[in-house]
């Protein structure tokens, strides 16, 4: 009785006379008898993985690239559809940067690492180029546009008011001794925020941690490409 063949990445049946899983296109290595003695199946197994997961950069680079400075721009809160939606831009244009990729590639699949190693380098192109667009918009809207006014408003109802309301919640669970020396540590942290050094550091923070997200989704939105190239390309044989 004849054992079932399956992928060693997917896991699904392969039959005896298929080249490649059917399912995730990994190519199934059989022994053959007119092959040279000294080749085993298990050398030519792991020489085929480390191709697949070797990236030729230069391309690799420039289909990052392509995608990254749209997906930066729509993702930098100069952008309606900045923010939350960022997420989506960036972690769509990893995804397509690997298909990009991919295109002129021979074998026609990659691994996991290989695509989310894409993803990591359309993510830092991105995600810095959304950084330094919104810093640089709010450095012409306060400079150039002379909208201080409004910045300071916006930045008093989103940082100051949430610190606040902190420490209040902060200070009612505490007695009445430990509460007079947080409220002394309290204020001085709240004077560094209404600084204009607190200010500046507290809008480039929030603006590190955005791109730091992006980066994180830019990384999975490769790995995923890499997994719809995987189910949909098959290499020639």
């Amino acid at each position: 009785m004849d054992m079932e063949i399956t992928c060693n990445r997917c896991h699904q049946s392969v039959q005896p006379e298929d080249c490649y899983c059917p399912t995730c296109g990994l190519p199934r290595l059989v022994y053959a008898t007119d092959g040279p003695p000294e080749q085993t199946q298990p050398e030519i197994w792991e020489k085929a993985v480390r191709d697949a997961g070797t990236l030729d950069w230069k391309p690799a680079l420039r289909a990052a690239l392509l995608m990254a400075i749209p997906a930066g721009l729509l993702s930098s809160e100069v952008s309606p559809t900045g923010g939350v939606f960022g997420l989506f831009w960036m972690t769509t244009a990893a995804a397509w940067a690997v298909v990009i990729y991919m295109r002129n590639q021979k074998p026609a699949w990659i691994t996991l690492g290989a695509g989310a190693r894409i993803g990591l380098v359309t993510g830092l192109l991105g995600s810095w180029l959304a950084f330094g667009v919104s810093g640089g918009a709010l450095f012409v809207e306060r400079f150039l546009f002379h909208q201080g006014g409004q910045i300071d408003a916006e930045y008093s109802s989103i940082f100051i008011s949430k610190f606040q309301q902190t420490i209040q919640q902060t200070l009612a669970g505490m007695g009445p001794a430990d509460a007079a020396q947080a409220q002394t540590v309290f204020a001085g942290m709240l004077s560094w925020m209404t600084s204009p050094e607190g200010h500046a550091a507290m809008w480039a923070g929030s603006l590190a941690f955005s791109s730091l997200f992006l980066l994180l989704f830019a990384v999975c939105g490769g790995a995923l490409g890499a997994r719809i190239q995987a189910g949909r390309r098959r290499p020639e044989v």
